[in-house]
C-alpha cells in the first residue's frame, strides 16, 4: 500500500503524519520540513487527520474520529484500543490498564506497549502518568506530554462552567 506524508504545525511543534489507503500509520514530533515546497495531500486520511488535529489544538474536538493503521502485535494494538477509552482530560495509570485488559501482572507489558504507540495524540498514550502520579516517558518529551494534559484539563474545565 503507498504511504503518504504530511507535515501539520501545531501547537506543540510539527508532526510528521503517514498514512495510507486504510488510515493514519503514524504521527512523529518533527523538525521543520527539510522542504519549504507545499506538496498537494491527496491522501484522506491524512486531511482528516490534520483537520481533526487543528480542531484539537483549537479546542473545537475533545475525540478523534479519523480511521488508523497503526502496525502492531495482536498485545499492543488490544493496548492502543483500552487507551482511546480513556477519556478527554484525564489520566489513567498503566497498572490500571493492566487491571481493566484482566492481567494485573502486565503492567510492564503494558508500559512497553504504551511506548509503542506510533500515534501520539490521537491513540491518547500520554493521559498514562506513573502510579504515584508522576509524568512518564512520551515520545515527544515530557514538556508536551504536561503540555497536553493541561491543554485538555483546561477544555474540560471550561466546559462544566
Amino acid at each position: 500500500m503507498n504511504v503518504e506524508t504530511a507535515y501539520y504545525f501545531s501547537l506543540v511543534g510539527w508532526l510528521k503524519l503517514s498514512a495510507n489507503s486504510s488510515g493514519i500509520k503514524q504521527i512523529w514530533f518533527s523538525a521543520e520540513p527539510e522542504s519549504a515546497e507545499d506538496f498537494p495531500i491527496t491522501n484522506k486520511h491524512l486531511k482528516q487527520g490534520i483537520t481533526q488535529l487543528s480542531e484539537y489544538f483549537n479546542n473545537q474536538r475533545t475525540s478523534f474520529d479519523v480511521a488508523l493503521n497503526p502496525d502492531g502485535t495482536h498485545f499492543q494494538q488490544q493496548v492502543w484500543e483500552m487507551l482511546l477509552k480513556i477519556p478527554f482530560g484525564e489520566t489513567t495509570t498503566y497498572g490500571e490498564l493492566a487491571r481493566e485488559m484482566g492481567n494485573p501482572k502486565a503492567m510492564r507489558a503494558v508500559g512497553r506497549a504504551n511506548g509503542t504507540n506510533k500515534i501520539p495524540i490521537i491513540i491518547p498514550c500520554h493521559r498514562v502518568i506513573g502510579l504515584n502520579g508522576s509524568l512518564t516517558g512520551f515520545a515527544g518529551g515530557l514538556e508536551r506530554k504536561q503540555w497536553l494534559l493541561n491543554h485538555e484539563r483546561k477544555k474540560k474545565q471550561s466546559e462544566l462552567f
